[in-house]
């Protein structure tokens, strides 16, 4: 019963965390479950897809209704992440532990650094359709207007993405690690968008949120089949996690960018010294 209680707690707070920073608190599940409960790495990982999926159902109405994802440019990076992520529940069973930790640690590191040098959020210009605003003359129109661009299409209000070519591989990437770590992809997703897709901040967090439950699920059905999923620790963690990511999709409106930034930086240069631990024993 305490264990049940202590895991319910330790999910809320993951919960919370994983829907402002748009991570699925996979990232903090698995330390969670390994460091302070015992449990094996992989079968952390399989608890962590579920509470991945859990935070994902529970944050993603919040953003829609509130018009913050973009749900254009989930949807086609989506489309790389789920594929890495059946990629990757495949190659999972065939890594040691130790392995699979020292990727975590490497992952996290690289990512707080990264995120910690971009001093303030980045969006890149509003641009508008293309054949917008064209200086050609009434009296001269043109026969038929460019057709929008990919990038076009799945532009927000005031930005518009930019090496989608790179953010494809990046999802695919993203996916492979998701099914690996446990993380939802959302450790590497929310950097790509915003550092090298000119997202702002707050629109990467919310699309992440959408994503990383499709993500999580397409690798999740992997680790059911081949058992590693405890459905005792799942439940109550699950439980915490879906309570922490309510609360945390509501708070994320009144939180500036700023603190986001350093409440990302913070929470996985924290669990990276952790993982490194445990990889090294």
């Amino acid at each position: 019963m305490i264990v049940g209680l202590l895991l319910a707690a330790g999910g809320f707070g993951a919960g919370v965390f994983g829907s402002l920073l748009g991570l699925g608190g996979g990232i903090l599940i698995v330390p969670l479950l390994t460091v302070g409960f015992g449990l094996g790495f992989r079968e952390a990982v399989g608890v962590s897809l579920v509470c991945v999926i859990v935070t994902s159902s529970a944050a993603a109405g919040v953003f829609l209704e509130r018009h913050v994802a973009n749900l254009r440019l989930g949807m086609l990076l989506e489309v790389f992440t789920a594929s890495g992520a059946l990629l990757g529940g495949l190659v999972a069973f065939l890594l040691p532990e130790r392995v699979l930790a020292a990727l975590f640690a490497i992952l996290l590191a690289y990512t707080a650094i990264s995120m910690a040098r971009r001093g303030r959020a980045t969006a890149s210009p509003a641009a508008p359709l293309r054949g917008a605003g064209s200086s050609v003359p009434a009296d001269d129109p043109p026969d038929d207007p460019p057709a929008p661009t990919l990038a076009d299409v799945v532009a927000g209000p005031g930005y518009r993405p930019r090496h989608l070519v790179a953010g494809a591989g990046g999802s695919l990437g993203a996916g492979i690690l998701s099914a690996l770590l446990g993380v939802g992809g959302g450790i590497v997703k929310v950097p790509l968008m915003h550092l090298v897709m000119g997202v702002p901040l707050k629109v990467a967090t919310a699309t992440s949120n959408l994503m990383i439950g499709v993500t999580a699920a397409a690798s999740a059905v992997v680790y059911l089949l081949r058992g590693g999923i405890d459905p005792y620790v799942a439940g109550p963690t699950a439980v915490g996690v879906f309570v922490g990511a309510m609360a945390g999709s509501r708070l994320a409106a009144r939180i500036e960018v700023r603190v986001l930034r350093l409440l990302f930086v913070g929470v996985i240069a924290l669990t990276a010294a952790q993982m490194t631990l445990r990889a090294l024993g």
